[in-house]
Order: structure tokens, then C-alpha cells, then sequence
């Protein structure tokens, strides 16, 4: 009997990423893809995203995460996320704004328990969150976030340490809870001083940890950035490729006396 052969491990996280697109309905003050509603859409494809599943899973990846810009813009997020789900754990970010005209209901009709959601949420109160990510938008994402809930899905927060709110996470993690979200399901980072953010801490591929990351123009370090420092490769296929030159640089950078790596959710 043939004996199967064994799935090569990649030599840095298991996570992927994939930027679907980068035009945004919000234009956040410390967005470090530099998104907002007149960016160029830079979106992948439909074929891109079902090649990127099958070959992340044959090497070993072990959860999908799709970002943008804000990924609810493009017609196609449902069927990649059902594509991707139906195969790996999967997470798509979200402002959780754009949930009318028919998007949450398509949104619950591609739910699974290998699908989650997760909203970006920086304070319990509007004072905590609207300077940094626009005037009344605490509210809309707090709607957002009971309306995904109500639906049956899975909801993650992810929070960004600003000098707004960083005297106050204690309290958006209580107000986490009372919506009944398990601290399991919420991460609280760093500012990173990328994208249009004018503070934070500088980062590059010597302090960053690889987590493989895809858009349309190719293949990068880490998705806190998708500046040409990090980038990885121009072409996106054979994903196999992007693994080994990654690892040969994590080999390398992995000598230097500086290296301090950090993971960023």
C-alpha cells in the first residue's frame, strides 16, 4: 500500500493572509494599509483566492485571514469565504458597517463553525474609539457587531492601544464580555508606525515575526504592512516558492543580535 506523503511544515506561523482589497468606507487616522474610500481597490481574485486555499493547505496552513481595505465592498467575499471555510479556519476583518442591502443575510448563509468575523472595536464608548477611527463610528460598528451576533456568527474584536484608550482597556474588555464574547476572542495590540500612522513602534522584517501575506501584487512578510520593505515576492504562485524565501531569510535574520520578534493579531 502506498504510504502517504508527509505535508511540509512551513518554517513560521501557521497563519495566512490575504488582502482582498484596500478601498475602505472609513479613513482611520493609524491605518497601516492606508485605506480610505478613494483608494485604489487593488482587489484579488476569485480564482487567486480558491488556488491560494488548496495550495495553503497542502503546505501546512492552518487558519486563513482576509483583510482589506474593508473585504465587505467586493461582491465576491462570500464565495471566498465559503471556499476558504469549507477547508480551513477562516477570519475575515471587518468594520461591520456595511451590513445592509443584503450582506448579512448572504454572510449568514455561508456560516460554519470554521467561520469567524472579527471587528475591529477600539473603546466601550465613543470617546475611546471615534478619534482615531471617525465621528459616529463606534456606534455603527457596535450595531454591527449585534447584528452579527444575532445572526448566529461567530465575532472576534480586535482592539488597537491608542492614547485615547489606553488608559481604559480594562474596560472594553468588561464591555466585551456583557455582549458575550470570551476573552479568547479578543486581541488588544500595539500602534505600528506603517501606513498612515504617525506614531507606534517601528517595525520591519528583523522584529516581526514572518505570517505569510497575500495581496494582488504578490507575497509578503506580515500583514501589519504590504510596503515594498517586506516584500516577499512579486508572484504569487507557487506559494511554495514564497515559503522557502522566507525561510532562508528568517535563517538569516535569525543570526542577528537584534532580532526580537513580536506577533501582531
Amino acid at each position: 500500500m502506498t504510504q502517504p506523503i508527509p505535508v511540509k511544515q512551513p518554517p513560521f506561523s501557521t497563519k495566512m493572509w490575504v488582502y482582498t482589497n484596500y478601498d475602505c468606507n472609513l479613513h482611520c487616522a493609524y491605518c497601516l494599509a492606508g485605506s480610505h474610500p478613494k483608494a485604489a481597490r487593488r482587489a484579488i481574485s476569485l480564482a487567486t483566492v480558491k488556488r491560494i486555499v488548496d495550495e495553503a493547505l497542502a503546505l501546512g496552513f492552518e487558519n486563513l485571514y482576509f483583510t482589506g481595505g474593508e473585504p465587505f465592498i467586493l461582491d465576491e467575499i462570500y464565495e471566498m469565504l465559503a471556499v476558504s471555510s469549507a477547508k480551513l479556519p477562516t477570519t475575515v476583518l471587518t468594520n461591520a458597517m456595511l451590513l445592509g442591502n443584503g450582506r448579512l443575510e448572504k454572510l449568514a448563509e455561508i456560516n460554519n463553525n470554521r467561520l469567524s468575523v472579527q471587528v475591529s472595536l477600539d473603546g466601550s464608548q465613543p470617546q475611546h474609539h471615534d478619534p482615531y477611527r471617525g465621528q459616529g463610528s463606534w456606534q455603527k460598528m457596535v450595531d454591527g457587531i449585534h447584528k452579527l451576533l444575532a445572526s448566529g456568527l461567530r465575532v472576534r474584536i480586535s482592539t488597537t492601544e491608542t492614547p485615547a484608550n489606553a488608559a481604559y482597556l480594562d474596560e472594553i474588555c468588561e464591555f466585551r464580555r456583557s455582549l458575550g464574547i470570551s476573552d479568547g476572542d479578543h486581541t488588544i495590540r500595539p500602534l505600528a508606525k506603517r501606513g498612515f500612522s504617525q506614531a507606534g513602534l517601528e517595525v520591519d522584517k528583523l522584529s516581526l515575526a514572518p505570517e505569510m501575506t497575500i495581496n494582488a501584487e504578490g507575497v509578503y512578510w506580515h500583514p501589519l504592512s504590504t510596503d515594498a520593505d517586506l516584500l516577499v515576492r512579486s508572484e504569487i504562485f507557487p506559494l511554495a516558492e514564497s515559503v522557502a524565501v522566507i525561510k532562508a531569510e528568517l535563517e538569516n535574520l535569525s543570526n542577528s543580535q537584534n532580532s526580537c520578534r513580536e506577533e501582531f493579531q
